[in-house]
């Protein structure tokens, strides 16, 4: 048996449209096999929050519009960031430690992930950023280039979607579960949208890779669909 110095990590990718249940699922699917966890869409996110904290955004924007790239990189490199399962299987995001799972989600912090997304220097960066996750015993990747791009040799390869309408009837719930009043026809053109640019953008464009297992969750609970997925990871990785 190799020791465990010369044993690679495994990685599971978990690509997918927003609402396709990809964060609860690669939670668990975290718990249940002991690996690291990594949820890529909120790194931009990250990034935005922490550039903040550090000046280099005022009122929403670049200081002086000077975009600091440089500064930018400097941050995206050395992000002090982690992705826990809580006891209840539900992802809480830290960053330097602290809890920000909720404020990584408001528009504001949306805007910044907008404003550091685009600059290349800075999205090279986050990419060796998530190589970084990979270490042993393993990593589940969620995101919507895990396996088409950052970890293209990873041994299990999910593409996990839903139907539109079946997102957006999961996100009305959601809200609603919240006391946060939800209009079905809004969130589903907001859906179809995000669809759209996902899926039709010129660099990494949301698709299933080649040899990713494809899973449609429009009519399965999540326990039928977290049994389909171990069944078939634990084929792939052992």
């Amino acid at each position: 048996m190799a020791d465990e110095s010369t044993q690679l990590p495994k990685v599971i990718t978990i690509d997918g449209p927003s609402g396709s249940g990809k964060g609860t699922l690669a939670a668990r699917l975290a718990v249940h096999y002991g690996y690291n966890l990594l949820d890529s869409g909120a790194l931009y996110r990250l990034l935005g929050l922490k550039a903040e904290q550090e000046g280099l955004f005022v009122d929403g924007s670049f200081r002086d519009s000077i975009v600091p790239t440089a500064q930018l990189v400097d941050l995206a490199l050395h992000l002090d960031i982690q992705f826990v399962p809580n006891q209840d299987q539900q992802l809480v995001v830290l960053l330097d430690g602290n809890d920000v799972t909720q404020t990584i989600r408001t528009e504001q912090a949306g805007s910044l992930a907008s404003q550091v997304a685009v600059i290349p220097e800075v999205r090279v960066a986050l990419l060796q950023r998530q190589h970084e996750f990979a270490v042993l015993p393993g990593l589940v990747a969620d995101g919507r280039d895990m396996g088409t791009v950052v970890f293209t040799d990873a041994p299990a390869k999910i593409y996990l979607t839903a139907s539109a309408v079946a997102r957006a009837e999961r996100r009305v719930n959601q809200l609603r579960n919240m006391a946060i009043d939800a209009n079905m026809s809004d969130i589903l053109s907001d859906i179809e949208a995000r669809d759209r640019r996902d899926t039709e953008r010129a660099v990494a464009p949301l698709k299933p890779a080649d040899d990713a297992l494809f899973v449609d969750s429009s009519s399965k609970g999540i326990e039928e669909v977290f049994t389909e997925l171990v069944s078939y990871i634990d084929s792939r990785i052992q």
